[in-house]
């Protein structure tokens, strides 16, 4: 607002956020001559003929009404009805409080008490100090509008002759429309000014303002965004034929931009008649802003030139608009033409490069910004570090961070983060503590970033979790817990999220629901982190209360709401329910389908994955490279090579055939159909392979008794530079146990320490079972006892390795401090240490292991348990109790149990039994040449030489033919497979070297 006194000569004690210009021209003579006034707020004027400005006026003496005046250049009144901008109404109840409430105290002012005032009503108003030349009293209108902006109409008769009367909205808390864009305008700000004073101007230059005034006003108007008062100033440099200077057209050009009308602004530059570089940035920088960053590309290859601004406002916008290729173009762009990037455009340049993990590109950066010398701007530092870390080379990243003299909190919060990135928890806990030494001020961004640390380390790989990393990281979270309640961030919503984040992945699901129900504001994300925490705690029917719970507050569930839910059903086994809600999903996106797919194949409903992707077939939803990989492994669980060739068709179809995760899941499922050239001609026609297609390809190969091959491929991969995986060595050393080479597995053993893979539980589960299987179980007890972590598979092993040498007293004494260690033995323990008991004719421990199977383990025997005992009881001549166990057992048609009666009965000359096997036997598999031969080697022993004859008689006219046994022979330079037939062959005597090399 614009405050005169009651002198015109006297100086301005208060002023608006125009300049002096227009205060010289409101308070010009010619207008004060009418009656001493304030002058209490400007409004724009639709008249192009002359420059004119309304004002809204009142007497000093707040007795008499507001009075609206047109003023001409000079400053003399103008009696003309002027229109101004109709006001958009934003239908906001506490605009229309707050307008109403300074609309009341404005008339309170000026004498109008007690009126009661509506929005969307007009009032009649009477001002008794204001009268008429033939004393008639003097009238007014006052309207409000719907938001509580108000328009005031006054009409009377001045002492000079002066007839006037417009309408003028005084509300500074309307929007205004301009090109469809909508900005609020805020109020005006009061400013003092003492020590301006008014000059006596001549008629002339009163009003007319030059180019060096309008572009002060512009400015001011940019400034503060003062849309309509340069709105006006346009209208002004148009009618007075300033439009050819170019600096006020960028001027405007930059005020349109501030006011979000990328439209005028657009427009001003194509009717400009004179363009230079200045113009081009500004219009760039309009439409960056704005957000269109393909029209501001296009703008940035048609300029004539360009220099370092113009190439750092669109690098900086299209990487913040997540168009990092384009942006990195632009960069090349700019480095091409000898452009000199600044610290603002390496940042941007490097943020781009950690996002786009080129890490090439960035230490091209990482030279120049050291060539020019600002490698030590905090900025380019910062941004450096971060870079590095993105693309997982935490050993540069801590170079640069070594080199940087003042780190700040950002430096640090990327380093904890880069850290946590590449599985360096304790590292990164270690910075944050470096952090609190060096006093670094700590934020909200800080606190959840570390707790994102922590969270990280205690939801890692399953031995981190009860590791010393998941106490650690657990404890610490706690301590930083306690330090944001102390620092006074507790009430910080994203942090709350964080430690709720925290609280949720480790599992304590009372402290989470504690942070939950005190948090201050409780938005979708912390829902989500409430159901995806009773997800991982298996408890899925909570995870459901939970989002019925949020719904009833009114919270909308989002994607991420239905997924975690739908996970946690999944998770808690619960396929039933994950199933309704998914059906009851109004959109379904891939993600979901993705989750219930992976929820099928999990629990393996293969054929209820298979038809729930069709039915997303049919509903033409795309699929994406993961609902493929899952369909492809069940189509492989199932052997379903058909249903396997059409998800490969229809990978093909969508681009991802060529995908190495699409990729792997094809070569795994033709595989395991038996079709390894498949899955060969697949491997090498990828344009990239990665460690997961060489585990698929090897693994097949071994899958498929193809061992050599796996071998062979293996060493490919090595000489391809690819370093093995612990699964490639778990794979690798399953074809040593395969093939029983000691030999080869010694050398895997070692290429094992060499790559530091000696913790790993999977592959020291693999040594285990391949020292057992080359027959040296003492190594295979030597390395048990070395190894850090042990789970169930290793102790099976190590029993299994026992019960496969011979060594059953062993494998019992191994069992017995398996579950001294408190491990509870599963259905694979109870099957190795009953075979160890048969092989070493150990009954009574059979029979008391069996039975405590139900009595102690509540687990019911399988038909492998029955197996193992009938063999213990069979061999050690107990028939009449194998036979008792045979009639109770509930599994009679398995052609093995029959096998091992058979075999036991020929080794205790037990003809009658074995006949009743024999025919059992016939009648399960007839083209089985077990019983046939094992019977006819019973009869031969027991001199029945006519019922031999007879069963060799039946087998020949049933065409059953006797497998050949084959064994393997190695020696110093290679592996020689022996076949044993009617005759002796050779085979296979240059394995080692293909293998291995000379």
């Amino acid at each position: 607002m614009l405050y005169f006194p009651h002198c015109a000569h006297s100086h301005l004690r208060k002023l608006s956020f125009l300049s002096p210009n227009i205060a010289r021209l409101v308070g010009s003579k010619h207008l004060l001559k009418t009656a001493p006034f304030n002058v209490v707020a400007l409004f724009p004027s639709s008249h192009n003929r002359k420059r004119h400005l309304p004002v809204l006026c009142s007497h000093p003496n707040g007795k008499s009404q507001n009075h609206c005046y047109l003023l001409k250049s000079n400053g003399s009144p103008y009696s003309s009805h002027a229109a101004v901008p109709r006001p958009v109404y934003i239908n906001d109840p506490e605009v229309k409080r707050a307008n109403l409430d300074a609309l009341k105290r404005k008339l309170e002012e000026i004498g109008v008490k007690n009126l009661a005032l509506a929005t969307g009503e007009n009032y009649r108003l009477f001002c008794p100090m204001c009268k008429r030349g033939d004393s008639e009293e003097k009238s007014f209108s006052l309207s409000i509008d719907r938001d509580g902006g108000y328009a005031l109409w006054s009409c009377f008769r001045a002492k000079r002759g002066f007839r006037g009367g417009m309408r003028a909205f005084a509300d500074s808390k309307s929007s205004y429309s301009t090109s469809n864009q909508h900005t609020q305008v805020k109020p005006i700000t009061e400013v003092t000014v003492q020590s301006l004073q008014l000059e006596p101007l001549s008629n002339e230059l009163v009003g007319y303002f030059d180019e060096r005034q309008l572009a002060n006003l512009l400015q001011s108007c940019i400034d503060r965004k003062t849309r309509l008062v340069g709105k006006i100033l346009h209208a002004y440099i148009l009618r007075n034929g300033f439009f050819t200077d170019t600096f006020l057209c960028n001027r405007l050009i930059e005020f349109y931009s501030k006011c979000n009308n990328t439209e005028s602004a657009h427009h001003v530059f194509d009717r400009m008649p004179q363009k230079n570089i200045y113009s081009w940035n500004a219009i760039l920088c309009a439409f960056c802003k704005a957000g269109n960053l393909d029209y501001a590309y296009e703008l940035f290859d048609r300029m004539p030139e360009r220099n370092a601004v113009s190439c750092n406002n669109l690098i900086s916008a299209l990487v913040h608009g997540g168009f990092k290729g384009k942006a990195l173009d632009a960069y090349d762009t700019m480095i091409s033409e000898g452009l000199i990037p600044t610290h603002f455009t390496l940042a941007s340049v490097l943020s781009a490069c950690g996002v786009a993990l080129d890490v090439g590109r960035g230490r091209r950066c990482h030279g120049i910004s050291i060539k020019i010398g600002i490698d030590m701007n905090l900025y380019v530092g910062n941004a450096l570090l971060s870079m590095y870390a993105k693309c997982g080379l935490m050993r540069d990243a801590i170079q640069v961070f070594e080199g940087m003299g003042d780190p700040n909190e950002v430096t640090f919060t990327a380093m904890m983060a880069g850290l946590a990135h590449t599985d360096k928890v304790v590292e990164a806990l270690e910075m944050f503590r470096l952090m609190c030494r060096k006093g670094i001020p700590l934020d909200s961004v800080s606190f959840s970033s570390i707790l994102g640390v922590c969270a990280r380390g205690l939801c890692g790989e399953s031995d981190v979790y009860h590791g010393s990393e998941g106490v650690l990281c657990y404890v610490l979270g706690q301590q930083v817990h306690g330090l944001t309640i102390r620092t006074g961030f507790e009430s910080d919503p994203h942090l709350g999220n964080s430690l709720l984040d925290m609280y949720a992945k480790r599992g304590d699901m009372d402290n989470a629901e504690l942070i939950f129900n005190n948090l201050p504001q409780v938005s979708v994300v912390s829902w989500n982190i409430m159901i995806a925490g009773y997800g991982q705690k298996y408890q899925g029917e909570k995870a459901l209360q939970c989002m019925h719970r949020m719904q009833y507050c009114g919270v909308e569930p989002d994607e991420v709401t239905y997924i975690n839910t739908l996970a946690a059903c999944i998770r808690s086994g619960d396929i039933g329910s994950g199933r309704e809600l998914f059906d009851s999903m109004s959109c379904q996106n891939v993600s979901s389908w993705n989750t219930m797919l992976s929820g099928y194949f999990q629990n393996g409903n293969h054929k209820e994955a298979i038809n729930l992707f069709r039915q997303m077939q049919f509903r033409k939803m795309q699929p994406d490279r993961t609902t493929l990989a899952i369909i492809l492994s069940s189509c492989a669980a199932l052997g379903l090579q058909e249903a396997g060739k059409q998800v490969h068709a229809a990978s093909v179809k969508a681009a991802f055939h060529t995908d190495v995760y699409v990729a792997s899941g094809l070569i795994s499922m033709y595989s395991k159909c038996g079709k390894t050239g498949n899955s060969e001609r697949i491997f090498y026609s990828l344009p990239e392979i990665d460690i997961v297609c060489w585990n698929s390809i090897i693994s097949g190969f071994s899958a498929n008794s193809q061992d050599k091959e796996a071998f062979i491929l293996f060493k490919q991969m090595q000489q391809k530079g690819i370093s093995p995986s612990q699964f490639s060595y778990s794979t690798v050393l399953s074809c040593c146990s395969k093939l029983s080479s000691s030999f080869q597995g010694r050398q895997v053993h070692a290429m094992v320490i060499k790559d530091g893979f000696m913790a790993e539980v999977f592959v020291g589960t693999s040594l285990i079972d391949m020292y057992c299987k080359c027959g040296d179980v003492d190594a295979a007890r030597r390395f048990l006892e070395m190894m850090p972590c042990k789970n169930i598979v290793t102790w099976n092993e190590m029993i299994h390795g026992f019960a496969q040498n011979g060594r059953g007293e062993d494998a019992v004494c191994l069992y017995k401090e398996m579950i001294g260690s408190g491990v509870k033995p599963d259905d694979i323990t109870f099957v190795a240490v009953l075979t160890a008991c048969s092989h070493s004719g150990m009954v009574d421990a059979a029979v008391e292991i069996f039975n405590s199977m139900h009595q102690e383990y509540e687990m019911e025997p399988a038909l492998e348990h029955y197996t193992c005992v009938i063999d213990c009881l069979s061999r050690a001549g107990r028939f009449h109790e194998a036979e008792v166990l045979i009639d109770k057992m509930p599994y009679k048609d398995d052609p093995v149990l029959w096998e091992v009666l058979l075999s036991s009965c020929r080794v205790h000359a037990n003809v009658g039994l074995a006949e009743r096997a024999a025919e059992e036997l016939f009648r399960l598999d007839p083209q089985s040449s077990v019983p046939y031969v094992l019977l006819a080697n019973l009869y031969t022993s027991s001199g029945r030489w006519d019922d031999a004859r007879v069963v060799r008689e039946l087998m020949s006219d049933r065409n059953v033919v006797k497998d050949p046994g084959y064994s393997w022979v190695e020696y110093q330079t290679g592996i020689q497979s022996v076949s044993m037939d009617d005759k002796i062959n050779m085979v296979d005597d240059d394995v080692d070297e293909r293998c291995w090399g000379s």
